[in-house]
């Protein structure tokens, strides 16, 4: 099984990038896991945000393989506390052999097109983050679930 976060868009923050660079490295020490960047649609600035949606939503689309398991990182999707999280990983990591797609969609969220083709949404809080920050907190939970399932110590009760 491998884990991939796909994301809308670069992240051009410099701290950012090293956190997830770093957390990125951590995670690869216990699955297989890669970041995959779609490109913002060209000229996104003047289009309307649901052409900007069904763009974002077409390119998801296309990067989606038979078998993967699309799960929308979505503020209205199921939250977690991290060892629950950890389970729920745990428990797809028993039952699914593909990969495991979590998805950040672009500053408008995702099109009708990707809703309908998820099989989860995930929300990782009731606040809102940028989607540079999104990206980060996601990965350093991911991580987090790995340690709580390896019962190593970089999580606290």
């Amino acid at each position: 099984m491998k884990f991939t976060l796909l994301v809308v868009g670069r992240t051009l923050q410099k701290h950012f990038l090293r956190g997830v660079s770093d957390y990125t490295e951590r995670i690869k020490h216990y699955i297989p896991f890669e970041t995959e960047i779609i490109p913002e649609p060209k000229s996104a600035k003047h289009l309307h945000e649901d052409q900007q949606k069904e763009k974002e939503g077409n390119s998801i689309l296309k990067v989606l393989r038979q078998g993967d398991v699309p799960i929308l990182l979505d503020e209205r999707g199921k939250e977690f506390r991290s060892v629950e999280f950890a389970a729920w990983i745990n428990r797809q990591m028993q039952t699914t052999n593909k990969r495991l797609v979590f998805i950040v969609g672009g500053p408008y969220g995702f099109s009708k097109k990707v809703y309908a083709a998820a099989q989860e949404k995930i929300a990782l809080s009731k606040m809102t983050f940028s989607h540079q920050m999104t990206r980060l907190i996601f990965i350093e939970q991911l991580y987090r679930a790995m340690t709580i399932l390896k019962g190593e110590p970089y999580h606290h009760e």
